[in-house]
């Protein structure tokens, strides 16, 4: 059973994608290839444990350039309702991009839910003549209900170590080994996170966080400042992102305390850990969630942005999106020592990376006079020169037509 809707309008609709950049001749052999698999493209199906409407960032940077060339299928972890009958939700996100949720009734176990997400599945392809589409995965979780598909490409995307965030499902170790196995291609998002798996697989290959650099860039202009920061005084020191276990909470608190004249804008959704347990004070303010679209506006009033992260499990392989995105705001940055923001961020002198509160403190007070200052505003845009979603996908999009070209011809070997 499928029940279709329209788009909400909610702020939260696709970016536009650019069509391929590249500086290679169109005759190149690697350039056919790319055009070869693109021309010939029908359908990508993406198993995606994060919801497409809630933080823009990247599965839907990157899956949503393959809508312009074949069908996408972003399908969803299942939401539980009070419903008699399980039934697919679908939703348009724009030209040849179709949301797919399960609606599942509550109280099903383990191997139901399984079992159902597998039928209704099944009857989905059927319907939409799925054949040997490109299974793109972000969760291993859902090889439970897809292993029996019998795809062209698999890809594993795998952007974090999610066995360590809270409330990991036990078995995703298990089925993250599994695919492993399965998967024709591995891409991780970031270089530690390569670092830490790249003896599991033979094609792997490390794609950190990219940058839409001219939506970014806005944020350099004097833009119409958010109803809701306007009266928010100055000097301000702004995050946004999903504010969940990984948010150094005690960090908060003391820049708050030792300097009551800073004002700390926090941007975001707050998931899986309680509201309440976060700090209260005058000079934080909580905005709640802003969409993609408004970003560049709230970074805008900003005299410098924080990555305020925990050092724990679940930090140690992360690889933020937002530090590209914030300097390509031309905002300076102060960060705890995370891994994939110290090397190269840190080391290239391009953000001020603090270990502990009091060094925290004066990071800031040193990137506050950083804004204006051309020498590393320069440094900036050389080092992220190269750096786009475009260049990324296209990267990704070579490894993949390499692979089905060699598969092609292995198959046509054996017969």
């Amino acid at each position: 059973m499928f029940k279709d809707t329209p788009a909400p309008h909610s702020g939260s609709e696709t970016a536009p994608a650019p069509p391929i950049v590249t500086r290679e001749s169109p005759d190149s052999p690697q350039q056919k290839e790319i055009s070869c698999f693109l021309q010939q493209l029908r359908d990508v199906v993406c198993l995606s444990h994060l919801r497409w409407d809630f933080v823009y960032q990247r599965p839907q940077h990157l899956l949503s350039r393959f809508a312009h060339y074949g069908r996408l299928f972003f399908i969803e972890e299942p939401v539980f309702e009070n419903v008699e009958e399980p039934y697919l939700h679908t939703s348009s996100r724009g030209e040849n991009l179709l949301l797919v949720v399960p609606q599942l009734p509550h109280g099903l176990r383990e191997e139901q839910i399984e079992a159902i997400q597998r039928h209704l599945l099944d009857q989905f392809f059927a319907e939409h003549k799925l054949e040997a589409p490109v299974l793109w995965y972000y969760t291993p979780m859902a090889l439970g209900f897809t292993r029996h598909l019998k795809p062209a490409l698999t890809v594993y995307d795998c952007m974090d170590e999610l066995s360590a965030f809270k409330f990991a499902p036990p078995r995703l170790k298990e089925l993250e080994l599994e695919l492993f196995k399965r998967a024709d291609l591995v891409f991780t998002g970031g270089q530690s996170l390569y670092e830490a798996k790249r003896s599991w697989h033979s094609a792997i290959t490390a794609f950190p966080s990219s940058i839409d650099k001219d939506h970014f860039a806005r944020a350099k202009q004097a833009l119409t400042p958010p109803a809701d920061q306007r009266d928010i005084p100055m000097p301000r020191l702004g995050f946004f992102g999903v504010i969940d276990e990984r948010m150094d909470v005690d960090l908060l608190t003391a820049l708050a305390d030792a300097r009551p004249d800073w004002q700390l804008v926090m941007i975001g959704p707050v998931v899986k850990i309680d509201p309440d347990t976060l700090p209260q004070r005058p000079n934080i303010h909580y905005l709640g969630v802003k969409s993609y679209q408004e970003l560049p506006a709230y970074i805008s009033g900003w005299q410098v942005a924080l990555l305020p992260f925990a050092l724990n499990a679940s930090t140690t392989f992360i690889s933020p999106t937002k530090t590209p995105e914030y300097l390509a705001a031309g905002k300076p940055v102060v960060s705890t020592p995370i891994r994939d923001v110290v090397r190269p961020y840190g080391e290239e002198g391009l953000v001020h990376i603090a270990g502990t509160s009091a060094a925290f403190v004066k990071a800031v007070e040193a990137a506050m006079t950083q804004q204006n200052d051309q020498a590393w505003q320069q440094k900036v845009s050389s080092f992220m020169r190269d750096m786009s979603w475009d260049q990324t996908w296209r990267a990704m999009v070579a490894l993949m037509a390499h692979v089905v070209k060699r598969k092609s011809g292995i198959q046509s070997e054996g017969r």
